[in-house]
């Protein structure tokens, strides 16, 4: 029964101040409209932080939104994997462990890991895995927030598949001997050709913040090769993402046409519409975001929570859940969704 990891809660925090496509089309200073933002880019409007809208304590929001509402013990974890942005209130502190104190997971030791907008998806394995192959661990949160959407300068016409970045938190507990929802094959695939084509310029070792470069820096999220990234998305990613698709469905013992539910990050609406035509689905199996944005690595989260409060989500369906992010990587899931 230990090798039975299911999920066993949920939560969501998203901030309460909004960012409409109108605003967005006003920041482009007019290069994108209100109504291609809309329509193209899918974005209605997105969730943006507020004062107290730090990355780590939206990250203490959503777990104990977790906590509250399925009633779990937070004595009774043992491991925090921490998915949250390395943007956050303090750099070098570590999430996790904020998180922990916060909550009062007083027996869980816990971990940051990073794999940009695939972090739940390959935190989600990482936590069964170590569910099934260590005998102390039985409970794991995965749990982080997001909030990169501040690094973006929407005056940047090649940024514009960034300009959805939203903001939120989600979190995720998984345990063993579960007899309900149980988290079936994952796959994962990296290329690291791409590791440094998107990321924040100015900040780091290669270029530290100075006086002179300190309003671009904050803004400098940026594609820092596009030509050569594009081309090589353009060759790879699909095939990459359908493999890992597939290769999860496999694991799961399901194919295509056994899906019920796709738990897929934002984007723009033609590549929505797109994935789910390639998997067989209709749109009411799945719930586009336009009026979130796109959280990075909690999409996947706030999916499943949407889904399971409209009863998309029902007893005995399967959930795919989907992702990619800059590095670059994909990832799937399958999870079984009720008794087992």
């Amino acid at each position: 029964m230990k090798e039975n990891v299911g999920i066993a809660a949920v939560g969501i925090y998203i901030p309460e101040n909004r960012m409409s496509a109108a605003e967005i089309s006003e920041k482009t200073k007019g290069v994108w409209s209100e109504e291609a933002i809309r329509e193209k880019l899918g974005i209605v409007e997105k969730s943006i932080p507020g004062e107290n809208d730090g990355t780590q304590e939206m990250g203490v929001k959503a777990a104990l939104a977790a906590i509250e509402e399925y009633k779990i013990d937070p004595k009774e974890i043992d491991l925090i994997l921490c998915m949250g942005e390395e943007w956050k209130e303090y750099p070098l502190t570590t999430s996790a462990l904020y998180i922990q104190d916060k909550i009062g997971a007083v027996n869980a030791w816990g971990i940051d890991v990073q794999n940009r907008c695939c972090t739940t998806v390959s935190a989600m394995k990482i936590a069964k895995d170590m569910l099934i192959a260590d005998e102390e661990i039985h409970t794991v949160m995965v749990v982080g927030g997001y909030r990169n959407g501040d690094f973006v300068d929407f005056e940047d016409k090649s940024m514009s598949m960034m300009y959805n970045l939203s903001a939120g938190a989600g979190a995720i507990v998984l345990k063993d001997g579960m007899t309900k929802n149980l988290l079936l094959g994952s796959h994962i695939i990296a290329d690291g050709s791409l590791s440094r084509d998107a990321g924040v310029e100015i900040g780091g070792i290669n270029q530290p913040i100075t006086k002179e470069n300190m309003d671009r820096a904050y803004k400098s999220l940026t594609l820092m090769n596009p030509g050569p990234m594009k081309a090589r998305l353009n060759e790879v990613s699909m095939k990459n993402w359908m493999k890992c698709i597939d290769r999860s469905l496999e694991k799961s013992g399901i194919g295509r046409d056994g899906i019920d539910y796709l738990a897929v990050l934002h984007f723009k609406k033609s590549m929505h519409k797109f994935m789910l035509g390639e998997l067989g689905l209709t749109e009411e199996q799945s719930i586009y975001l336009e009026h979130y944005g796109h959280m990075g690595q909690v999409d996947q989260i706030l999916s499943l929570k949407l889904g399971l409060d409209a009863g998309k989500v029902k007893d005995g369906d399967y959930v795919l859940m989907i992702a990619a992010g800059i590095g670059y990587v994909w990832a799937a899931n399958v999870v079984k969704w009720g008794e087992a």
